[in-house]
């Protein structure tokens, strides 16, 4: 078989998973076996088909019969399109596994029927997003994954949360979707066609790209979740299971990002090189703000959703490092931009949905998503610590994970954007470099925090001091991810040039050279040399050899591990004397402000730090409320009122009605043939 073939079982296998789940509904048992083995079996099949298109000539595709103004419908399978493929059918298989016993749980209150059919059907829409090569069919399954995933936001209807934050979710979505939509029209209104290919060979005027440019870069970012545009997404991706909330945070805000490097590079050809600018801005400000706003939270999934808004935007600097690079003529820069994009992409994937789905487990044991109400889960659960401690050790970029790596091409990137004759980037690369430094100390902290608050200490909860490892195959997905996470770092060798590859091609840009045996490096060996699995040997070895010596040199036998309480200065031991996720915060974000303040030397150490740590804490807890309160409340009641004077229209009169449809059609024909007269 070949890709194009793969790819339609792959579709169909969704498509049958989820009908068969909803017939079973009845049954909780096999709706959930029906959707979780149908979704994997899918997944795998649709990994196939995008190996098979890295590895053809040409990249295949089909053509199915479209409506005739709009033209067909054609599913292409390029390089972008393969990697983003590979990216949804590896983390969908894992959910899928996860989901057979996550979901029992739900069995006993839950229509587990209806979660099988939207989770499998979300699974198809975002395969289709990503191979379909014409704009209207394009945003037709772009609202189709939109709302099949708002479903999954609110399948817990009788929480208030969950329904408030799916209304928010499909209120930004739109109004992002809106603005491309106008972006693909007045692309259509010149070309005359809709078709991806009409509009990369249009002589369009700087101004113009320009305006796609930014309608559409708004439009994705508000999907992806960069700031200010994230305000859904701490509370869509807690509000939705977690083997659903790590498809979205792990694979669905990357489709947005996959808009972006289609319109911005593919179509429009990035000839700005101040495009690449805002993007890179835009980077930083969500790379900053969203590691500040994971530090603050004692949700554990909320946690992992600002974490999400972290990487996307180290994800944006390097797509605005390979855009500048792109516009300026400077092709190895480009290169390496995309490819630390690209690489942290798929790193974000693992180890994102590894946290989501060891967060899962957590919860279901639990009950609860306060770190304060955990604690000591780790004696408890030690398989589920071990592959959240990896999935920690990735976020913060620990070597030899592969959120080290993918980070480590991203300061690469940024050096060498540094590094050219270009003002403007060598003023903002340097400033990126730092904030990015900041930000990764940000984030070692903000896992600190996660991991001791669930896994170490004392139990904090009845709840917690009961808790016992999930079923066998939840343990089976998380390993899987646990080990992607490793073959990515250790594997970079092999991993990197196939990314660069896929960088290059996508950007029309001529193969480069990124690794040699164990070691890769950002095109020029000279500029820096990194090797993960030589990093991974030393790092086994420094914990080794001090067993072993002491195992050889000691004269007497180590005596066994006793478990006592700890002394607490002759007073009763309490849980409560442990160290909790509240209180990590407070001393982390005043000594960080007073070393900041420090760099000024403007008064002394103490008078910094006391002067400082009040006003710093309250900024940053109120930042995000001052937008919520000042943006995204005005307008949802401004959209409220709205519909209510919509509702008007509503007449009850057929002839009414019949003048709508005329009115519309006219419309229609106005913006399809006005070019030409009527």
């Amino acid at each position: 078989m070949d890709a194009i073939q793969l790819l339609l079982i792959s579709l169909i296998g969704y498509c049958a998973g989820g009908i068969a789940s909803a017939l079973f509904a009845r049954s909780s048992q096999r709706a959930r076996l029906v959707s979780g083995i149908f979704g994997l079996v899918a997944s795998l099949i649709g990994a196939a088909s995008a190996v098979l298109a890295l590895r053809a000539e040409t990249p295949p595709q089909v053509t199915f019969q479209g409506l005739a103004p709009f033209g067909d419908i054609v599913l292409k399978l390029d390089s972008l399109s393969a990697f983003f493929i590979i990216l949804i059918t590896l983390i969908g298989a894992a959910a899928s596994l996860y989901s057979i016993e996550y979901l029992k749980e739900y069995s006993e209150e839950r229509n587990l029927g209806a979660i099988g059919f939207f989770g499998n059907l979300f699974l198809a829409a975002m395969l289709v997003v990503v191979t379909v090569a014409n704009a209207l069919y394009f945003l037709v399954f772009w609202e189709m994954m939109t709302l099949l995933s708002y479903f999954l936001v609110i399948f817990e209807t009788e929480k208030r949360e969950s329904i408030q934050a799916g209304y928010l979710y499909m209120l930004i979505a739109h109004a992002g979707a809106a603005l491309i939509m106008l972006a693909f029209l007045i692309l259509f209104q010149r070309a005359g066609s809709f078709d991806f290919n009409a509009f990369r060979q249009l002589p369009l005027t700087a101004g113009i790209k320009t305006l796609i440019f930014l309608l559409t870069f708004v439009g994705f970012g508000a999907k992806a979740g960069m700031v200010p545009l994230h305000i859904w997404l701490p509370r869509a991706h807690p509000a939705a299971p977690s083997h659903i909330s790590a498809l979205m945070s792990g694979v669905m805000i990357k489709i947005a990002i996959y808009g972006i490097l289609r319109v911005s590079v593919d179509l429009l050809g990035a000839q700005e090189w101040w495009w690449g600018l805002i993007v890179l801005g835009f980077g930083v400000v969500s790379t900053v703000l969203g590691v500040l706003y994971a530090l603050t939270e004692r949700d554990i999934k909320r946690l992992l959703a600002y974490s999400s808004v972290e990487n996307i935007g180290i994800i944006l600097i390097g797509i605005g490092v390979g855009m500048a690079g792109l516009a300026l003529k400077q092709a190895p820069l480009a290169v390496v931009g995309f490819l630390a994009a690209l690489y942290h992409i798929l790193s974000h994937a693992f180890f994102k949905s590894l946290l989501f789905l060891g967060a899962g487990a957590v919860i279901a044991q639990t009950g609860t998503k306060n770190l304060n109400r955990m604690g000591g889960l780790a004696h408890r659960m030690p398989w589920t610590a071990l592959f959240f401690l990896i999935g920690a050790l990735a976020v913060s970029a620990i070597p030899p994970l592969n959120g080290f790596v993918s980070e480590w091409f991203t300061y690469q990137a940024l050096f060498s954007a540094g590094k050219i004759s270009f003002f403007p980037l060598r003023m903002f690369a340097p400033l990126a470099g730092a904030l990015l430094a900041l930000a990764g100390a940000f984030a070692v902290m903000v896992y600190i925090k996660a991991y001791g608050s669930a896994f170490a200490g004392p139990a904090r909860s009845e709840p917690a001091s009961r808790a016992h490892e999930p079923g066998v195959w939840m343990r089976v997905s998380m390993a899987c991810l646990a080990l992607g996470c490793l073959g990515l770092g250790l594997g970079a060798p092999l991993a990197a040039p196939w990314v660069a590859n896929v960088a290059a091609t996508f950007s029309g840009l001529a193969p480069v050279t990124v690794s040699n045996g164990w070691q890769v490096f950002p095109l020029d060996p000279a500029q820096a040399v990194l090797s993960p699995p030589l990093i991974g040997i030393l790092l086994i070895g420094l914990l080794i050899v001090p067993f072993l010596i002491v195992t050889i040199f000691s004269r007497t036998r180590l005596r066994s591990r006793q478990n006592v309480e700890p002394w607490s200065c002759g007073y009763g031991y309490s849980s409560r004397m442990s160290l909790t996720a509240s209180g990590f915060d407070q001393p982390v974000k005043t000594s960080f402000r007073g070393l900041y303040q420090l760099r000024t030397l403007l008064a002394g150490p103490a008078q910094i730090v006391k002067g400082a740590a009040k006003p710093a804490l309250n900024w940053v807890s109120r930042v995000e409320p001052l937008v919520e309160n000042v943006v995204t409340r005005p307008t949802t009641r401004l959209i409220e009122t709205a519909g209510q004077w919509i509702q008007a229209l509503q007449m009850g009169d057929i002839r009414v009605y019949c003048l709508y449809i005329i009115i519309t059609l006219a419309v229609l024909l106005i913006l399809l043939f006005g070019r030409g007269g009527l």
